[in-house]
């Protein structure tokens, strides 16, 4: 009986072993990824930044979602996007709220004290809009005047324009919660200029007739994908699915398809 009960007890052990090694590998992507949820890429955004992310009726798209998604793709996890407020996207990826932050987000050495950043998978340029019957002609025009600059909070405009070498001064700064927040404020003579990024001023501009962007831009940088500093290993898959996401041509299509060169 005692034998009998051996070879029952080690059958258990057995099963219970396997089904263990089951399950952990099941999880296995979750786990060495440290994602929020296994199965889960969940991506902190503000869908408000034409053409890399915006809404259409109940969806995020944009060239940033689609980037994001064939990320997870190739990951194997599912993409989740959420829309939160852009100054918050940081200290969220920080916190582990989020997996990561893609937003049109540009690499500057103060956010990166607080979280990691991918390779960059596409440049952006900093432009200022101003009425088209506005005095002001050129970028020494607005910083070397008395106008006010309106600028999404939390953004690169932000800081460059807060800057007093280089930029306008933190007391000519005008803070809103979204690009086209702060258009409506040049459109009605709150404000002199809005500082924002080349793409996005372009669907402004376009939207709000009346409104022109300066010829020279103010300053060029490049957009990365933001990671808590812990997850080393989310970071690295990241990097490697851009590097071949890169190479067979599908992030320049998907920039092409929201950017067209012709």
């Amino acid at each position: 009986m005692k034998t009998i009960a051996r070879k029952i007890m080690a059958m258990v052990i057995a099963a219970s072993f396997c089904f263990g090694l089951a399950s952990c590998s099941k999880a296995s992507k979750g786990s060495k990824l440290n994602t929020v949820a296994a199965g889960k890429l969940t991506m902190a955004t503000n869908a408000q930044f034409k053409p890399y992310e915006y809404h259409e009726g109940d969806k995020i798209i944009g060239i940033d979602a689609e980037i994001a998604k064939a990320i997870a793709d190739k990951l194997g996890l599912e993409l989740v996007i959420e829309d939160v407020p852009f100054d918050s996207i940081i200290a969220g990826v920080q916190a582990g709220k989020y997996d990561i932050g893609c937003a049109g987000m540009t690499v500057t050495e103060d956010r990166l004290k607080s979280v990691n950043f991918s390779t960059s998978y596409a440049t952006g340029i900093q432009s200022i809009i101003v009425k088209e019957d506005s005095p002001i002609k050129s970028i020494d025009d607005l910083l070397k005047g008395d106008y006010k600059v309106g600028v999404q909070s939390g953004t690169t405009g932000d800081i460059y324009m807060s800057e007093e070498d280089g930029g306008v001064g933190e007391g000519r700064i005008d803070r809103y919660n979204s690009g086209n927040d702060a258009v409506i404020a040049l459109t009605s003579g709150k404000i002199g200029a809005v500082c924002i990024d080349n793409e996005p001023a372009k669907s402004l501009v376009a939207a709000n007739p009346g409104l022109k962007i300066l010829e020279t831009p103010y300053t060029e940088e490049k957009y990365a994908i933001a990671v808590n500093k812990s997850n080393e290993a989310l970071l690295a898959e990241i990097n490697k699915a851009l590097e071949e996401l890169t190479k067979d041509g599908t992030i320049g299509k998907i920039i092409e398809k929201y950017i067209p060169s012709k």
